[in-house]
């Protein structure tokens, strides 16, 4: 049987008195795309960092494709496409440039041309790096991480800083390298991104893993799985709605009432309603979505410090 491509076992890590990962442990199969999700403070670049070698935990384990990333950085580094929020070249160093050497480091690389074609680099390949802009500087960060074929690649803000259509074709270059057998680690804050492209996800908060599943039963696991919406034929109290068996919360949105509850929430939403004598005027039922189900399982996320360590 295939080891997973990513194992992470208890891994903590800490930068003084501040605990950034705590217990964090999953498994990502070969050739899928892994999310991980959670508010800043987290322990989500942490965590990647850790899996790439440029961190050493406290404790626990990692291994990628049975390698372990803190002591054989060399044979890591063959196997590794990493590409940080923030990447810092020589300012003076062209995009030809950067791609040609990042190209010489491997036995086996992908055409630099075919990437700086996907990734619409072509134009700026006489550009210096300190004069690209900053979705410019993200789409050759990427390049740069692909280019070695790596069995694994950790994409951290992935679509920062690019336009709608840049960040398409981004996504389109992502399912292309996962179909080709790639495993990638894709850290993010887009609940879109992260959607679309994901197999699986893991949201983190406090260090923590909250829940690890698809996008599909994360939604509908959890407390927010479906939201009803309507306008009230006559003003109503939302208390008691509020305590309804499978409702999760009650709000007002200009004159529509918002519930969010569980699958069993819009049944009783609307016995509660024929009971008052009430009449749901556009009546909508909707499941929820990856945003609810994140929000649900980060509540008090607002509480955190910044995430990132020091370098």
């Amino acid at each position: 049987m295939d080891i997973p491509a990513v194992q992470v076992e208890n891994l903590r890590k800490t930068y003084g008195t501040t605990v950034a990962v705590d217990d964090v442990s999953f498994e990502v199969a070969q050739g899928q795309v892994f999310g991980i999700l959670g508010p800043n403070g987290a322990g989500k670049t942490t965590t990647v960092e850790s899996v790439s070698g440029l961190r050493v935990g406290d404790s626990g384990r990692v291994r990628v494709h049975g390698v372990d990333p803190w002591t054989d950085r060399g044979a890591a580094t063959r196997i590794i496409g990493v590409q940080l929020q923030q990447t810092q070249l020589q300012p003076k160093i062209t995009v030809e440039e950067a791609l040609r050497l990042w190209t010489s480091f491997y036995d086996d690389p992908r055409p630099w041309g075919e990437l700086a074609e996907r990734l619409d680099l072509t134009t700026h390949l006489r550009r210096h790096f300190g004069d690209l802009s900053g979705g410019q500087q993200q789409r050759l960060s990427v390049a740069l991480a692909l280019v070695g074929r790596p069995r694994v690649a950790v994409l951290d803000e992935l679509s920062t800083g690019l336009d709608p259509r840049a960040r398409r074709d981004v996504w389109s270059l992502v399912r292309d390298i996962r179909d080709e057998g790639t495993t990638i680690l894709l850290v993010t804050h887009a609940m879109e991104e992260a959607h679309e492209l994901s197999d699986r996800i893991a949201i983190i908060d406090r260090g923590r893993v909250r829940a690890i599943g698809s996008p599909a039963e994360l939604i509908g696991g959890a407390s927010s799985a479906t939201v009803v919406s309507f306008v009230p034929s006559a003003p109503i109290d939302l208390v008691p709605i509020r305590e309804l068996a499978d409702v999760s919360q009650v709000r007002s949105d200009g004159d529509r009432v918002v519930v969010e509850g569980g699958e069993g929430a819009p049944t009783a939403v609307l016995g509660a309603l024929t009971s008052a004598g009430v009449v749901p005027h556009g009546l909508r039922v909707l499941d929820g979505t990856l945003d609810t189900a994140y929000l649900s399982l980060t509540d008090h996320a607002d509480d955190h410090d910044p995430e990132e360590a020091p370098a």
